[in-house]
């Protein structure tokens, strides 16, 4: 369960009710349902960025175009400061929660960001926060619900309930 009381649609059986593979099956979806927030809420901080960049730059009387102001806003990739491991993941394109934030974006003007007034500057950037807010409350209820499996797992396997020879029939 999130704080905010809603579960995401992520299911709140206590893990050690679950069998072994529906325990293994759960995790794995949860963690590929993580992999496509992860990427979403990615590109949400990215735009939230470049549009809050193009509105100061605005803001300052600057007449750089979006290109321009893109190029001198680049530098390198911050760390996310993560404990956890990066892990490969494949997000497509057509992927539901991409679609929804293309989507979001259009809706509120992110293609025309270079037409955009202050106004609508601050109307999208408002949006993309309140989207990327929403993707990290799904994403650390994703985490909260991957650490119990993973921990049940890990009780199961020193408990002897669970044998690391299993994996190896799969």
């Amino acid at each position: 369960m999130s704080q905010s009381g809603q579960n995401h649609g992520i299911a709140n059986d206590d893990p050690a009710s679950l069998d072994l593979s529906a325990l293994r099956a759960e995790r794995e979806t949860l963690r590929s349902r993580e992999d496509a927030v992860s990427f979403v809420r990615r590109l949400a901080q990215g735009r939230i960025d470049l549009v809050a960049t193009v509105r100061a730059n605005r803001a300052s009387g600057g007449a750089e175009s979006v290109a321009d102001v893109v190029r001198s806003a680049v530098g390198p990739a911050p760390s996310t400061g993560s404990a956890r491991p990066p892990r490969d993941a494949e997000v497509s394109a057509d992927h539901p929660l991409v679609s929804e934030f293309e989507a979001v974006s259009e809706r509120l003007g992110f293609d025309d960001l270079g037409s955009l007034d202050l106004d609508g500057l601050d109307r999208l950037h408002s949006g993309l926060v309140d989207f990327e807010a929403a993707q990290s409350g799904l994403r650390k209820a994703l985490f909260d619900r991957i650490d119990a499996l993973t921990a049940e797992l890990v009780r199961r396997y020193k408990d002897g309930g669970a044998s690391v020879d299993s994996l190896l029939q799969n």
